[in-house]
């Protein structure tokens, strides 16, 4: 019983798919009416298609567009970081706008703007790349904030790569005491 019940549902599906490939009885129909159907077929999809792409294109904003592209260094003083693992950053900086910073890292120069904080760390973002940069006074680190993970840490200008300095008051007080013989 089953078996029949499949080869009817075959048969309907293959006469279904026959009507809809064979050729129109009268030709004066088929010209007068296909064009017609086409055209509200082609109407819509279109119709369709202009809806997918208004809500799939991405809203570029100026600030968008400023980061995108690559900031101007000319004029710019550089400092070269060299960080662990042999990464190495280049920050130009303008005396002339301290709330943007242009920074070297693989090839390509992002610009970066400063955002404020409490510790009086200098932190430095671009949002469209996820860069972070964040300078203390003894070291540089950039991070990506939409990985969530560190690029480059211990980065060290030439001035922070040198050694530390002990004052003579410091270094005479930590001094082993010299033997007193009496």
């Amino acid at each position: 019983m089953s078996i029949s019940k499949l080869a009817i549902a075959c048969s309907v599906a293959l006469s279904a798919l026959t009507l809809t490939l064979a050729p129109a009885v009268h030709a004066d129909d088929a010209v007068a009416k296909k064009p017609v159907k086409t055209k509200k077929v082609k109407a819509k999809a279109k119709a369709k298609t202009k809806a997918k792409a208004k809500v799939v294109a991405p809203v570029k904003t100026a600030e968008a567009n400023e980061e995108a592209d690559e900031p101007d260094t000319t004029g710019a003083t550089s400092t070269d970081y060299n960080c662990e693992l042999g990464n190495k950053i280049t920050i130009y900086s303008n005396t002339t706008d301290d709330q943007h910073i242009a920074l070297r890292w693989q090839k390509r120069i992002h610009r970066l703007s400063r955002i404020g904080t409490t510790t009086g760390a200098q932190r430095f973002e671009n949002h469209l790349y996820g860069l972070i940069w964040i300078g203390i006074p003894a070291k540089g680190m950039l991070l990506d904030s939409k990985h969530n993970h560190q690029l480059a840490n211990e980065c060290k200008d030439a001035e922070q790569a040198k050694p530390a300095v002990v004052p003579a008051a410091a270094a005479a007080a930590t001094a082993p005491a010299a033997d007193v013989k009496g």
